[in-house]
């Protein structure tokens, strides 16, 4: 048997509290507060508090690792055939002008694309320039090795010359790139610049291609391949994942205004309306999610290419209109605009199911607007983990973008007969004609799954810390409220000291328990997440082909999933109330909110879920307010041109809009806990006393209690 909740937070005073409450009525009344908040508690989970400083000097060191081996470059340029990142200053030459990567044997990139070929794209010899080149219209130029050896140019004669100084060889270097062994290679095919790589269109020029014929050059393969196969290599999996990655990089200004400072400013708005408005909040809060579900579903339409004439282009630069090449950036904004579609059905179908209960949701928001009031540093105080969680963010972010460009730059073992003229020796080179790629390190793959954990466990900590200072305030206005009928401790103190108090406590007893919780939350949540893509992989055999092994793997992962969303509704929330209300640990008071919210499931569940609703839809209100924003700043000509175009608006977008959720949930948070903890407070309160709360607000007995109670409650004692 627990004891009473009172007891525990100190609603029933000891004597030595009640002299010094006496003894503070006729004084100073510093020591008034004593008797509010009484506690016999002690550390609790102190490993885990371990375990998460050990994660996170992991975290420092795991990070180290990508500083010192990666280059966010790397993400968004090739490299050329002397192994240098194009657009690197510190490459030999310097080609920080020079990022358009451009294969120069045609040859090469058609055999590459041959089945049984034993040369790879990544070996065929490429340069880096300025821009994609295009064949002469009355004649037939070249795309040269950079100068060196006998060839007396500068890296800017060579760029002046368009990167042609076929003039200057001599009759054996002739030779060599008639054999297209080089140093210098023909024209042939019009090339675009798709994703900083020139891709071949495979329309070659007839007059570039007669005058190489009558020069006496090897015959080049005119196939479709050749545009297929670099088409491949631009979008295969690896590549168009780190341009998603690399566009973090160059739109560093819009998460920080989207997904940081604007979701701040409009979730101290909101909070300021529902202390001030809060009759109108839920249904201005229904009307504007709906609006901003339609608008956001609108940009990705257009970005689709399905309504308007802006759509995204994977070309960066000028291009052929009668050229259409496509890419998976463009058919994930696809997939994203029917994922909207069908978000904005939902919206509009829930809005209408819940606007007959919006009324009991404003009957709790009420109450928790007048806490709010009472205890005004509660909208100050998410402010603190918001700075805390900014500074890990900016850490970890600079940090994911080097662990996924780190590796070494290290010279292909390939198995092809290529031969290539060697400018620096003066002769043609067949033993080291291969090309460069970037080799990863076995455990780069564990690095980054450690790396995006850690992220998501810092996240829910600081929440959880957030929550349960807020939880330990509002369970002191509550359990305080008949001490302050009798004038035994002061409104006063309890209005400027509860939030302090309760940090304290969290700082010195429970941030193990919070450090617990949240680890038990990021695991069960990302085994959640892979329990669904298992299922999504296994619903996509056709069902008469599915093995019994198949039908009990899927019907024991759904079973799991329900589990799983059982276990975190347990120990969410509620977990941290009953932490900052009794000091218990996590798990014990995991099982003391779980008997509390099962034994008054009835009285909870009226106004909890309609009020959950209400605030879920204010937190996406504010992020989807982000995603708009992000939206209509990347669409500048600053992210849609030059060096800082980005792949794709959907990686930022997302981003804002994940991270505008997070910064909702820190403030809105101060509503949700301060509900979620009069509520169970009430629970508690009723069940000490038979059934009949002795301290509920006459405000939460409207929704939850009986009339003879709420009587009582407003007549007075």
């Amino acid at each position: 048997m627990r004891g009473p909740l009172g007891a525990i937070i100190g609603r029933h005073f000891s004597a030595a509290a009640a002299a010094a409450a006496a003894a503070g009525a006729g004084g100073g009344g510093d020591d008034a507060a004593t008797g509010v908040i009484r506690h016999d508690r002690k550390c609790r989970d102190l490993p885990f508090l371990a375990l998460f400083a050990a994660f996170w000097v992991a975290m420092i060191v795991n990070s180290s690792f990508g500083f010192n081996q990666g280059n966010p470059l790397r993400l968004t340029y090739g490299l050329d055939y002397k192994g240098n990142i194009c657009g690197s200053k510190h490459a030999d030459p310097d080609l920080s002008e020079l990022d358009v990567r451009y294969w120069m044997n045609p040859n090469q990139v058609y055999q590459s694309g041959l089945k049984d070929s034993k040369i790879d794209l990544a070996d065929a010899k490429s340069v880096c320039l300025m821009e994609c080149p295009y064949p002469a219209e009355d004649g037939l130029n070249f795309v040269c090795d950079y100068p060196e050896g006998d060839i007396r140019l500068s890296v800017d004669d060579w760029i002046d010359r368009d990167y042609d100084y076929f003039e200057y060889l001599t009759p054996d270097m002739r030779n060599t790139s008639l054999q297209l062994q080089g140093p210098c290679y023909p024209i042939i095919f019009p090339s675009i610049n798709v994703y900083w790589s020139c891709q071949f269109i495979a329309r070659p020029s007839n007059v570039s291609l007669k005058h190489w014929q009558r020069m006496g050059g090897a015959s080049i393969d005119e196939n479709m391949l050749i545009d297929k196969t670099i088409h491949n290599t631009i979008n295969y999996k690896s590549s168009f994942l780190k341009r998603y990655v690399a566009d973090i990089g160059k739109s560093w200004p819009v998460l920080i205004v989207c997904g940081g400072l604007l979701p701040l400013f409009l979730s101290l708005i909101w909070l300021a309306m529902i202390r001030y408005f809060v009759a109108g909040m839920p249904w201005i809060t229904v009307i504007l999610f709906n609006a901003l579900v339609i608008s956001v579903t609108m940009f990705f339409y257009i970005k689709a290419g399905w309504i308007g004439n802006d759509p995204l282009t994977v070309v960066i630069g000028p291009s052929d209109p009668y050229v259409s090449i496509g890419g998976r950036e463009i058919n994930h904004l696809h997939v994203a605009a029917v994922l909207m579609t069908i978000l904005m059905i939902i919206a509009l179908l829930t809005s209408i199911a819940i606007v007959r209960r919006i009324l009991k949701a404003t009957s709790v928001l009420k109450v928790a607007a007048k806490v709010i009031g009472e205890v005004l540093e509660l909208i100050i105080f998410p402010v603190v983990p918001y700075f805390v969680l900014a500074i890990i963010y900016m850490f970890w972010f600079a940090a994911t973008l080097y662990l996924f460009s780190s590796g070494q730059v290290l010279q292909n073992d390939c198995k092809a007969n290529c031969c290539t003229f060697d400018l620096k020796q003066g002769k043609v080179n067949c033993d080291n004609c291969c090309g460069y790629s970037v080799h990863y390190t076995p455990h780069i793959g564990i690095a980054i799954f450690f790396h995006l954990f850690g992220c998501y466990w810092a996240t829910q900590f600081f929440i959880a810390c957030s929550s349960t200072v807020i939880a330990g305030s509002v369970a002191s206005y509550y359990w305080a409220r008949g001490e302050m009928s009798h004038n035994v401790v002061m409104q006063h103190d309890i209005t400027f000291h509860t939030v302090v108090s309760s940090l304290k406590r969290l700082l010195r007893y429970s941030l193990g328990s919070v450090a617990l919780g949240s680890l038990i939350v990021s695991i069960v949540e990302w085994v959640q997440s892979i329990l669904k893509s298992l299922r999504r992989r296994l619903k996509t055999v056709d069902s008469t082909g599915e093995s019994s092994f198949q039908k009990t793997v899927s019907s024991s992962s759904n079973c799991c999933l329900g589990c799983i969303d059982w276990t975190i509704k347990s120990v969410n929330r509620n977990a941290y109330i009953v932490i900052a209300t009794t000091g218990k640990g996590f798990c014990k008071a995991s099982e003391l909110a779980t008997g509390l919210i099962m034994n008054n499931i009835l009285r909870i569940g009226q106004v909890n879920v309609i009020g959950d609703v209400i605030l879920s839809l204010g937190k996406l209100c504010v992020s989807l307010f982000s995603a708009l924003f992000a939206f209509l700043m990347l669409d500048s000509h600053k992210y849609r041109s030059a060096h800082n175009k980005i792949s794709s608006p959907l990686f930022p977008v997302l981003l804002c809009w994940a991270l505008g959720y997070v910064v909702a949930q820190l403030f809105f948070g101060v509503v949700e806990v301060s509900v979620e903890t009069i509520i169970m407070s009430f629970c508690q309160d009723a069940e000490e006393h038979d059934g009949e709360a002795q301290y509920a607000p006459p405000l939460l007995m409207e929704t939850l209690g009986d009339p003879s109670q709420l009587q009582r409650l407003t007549q007075g004692p």
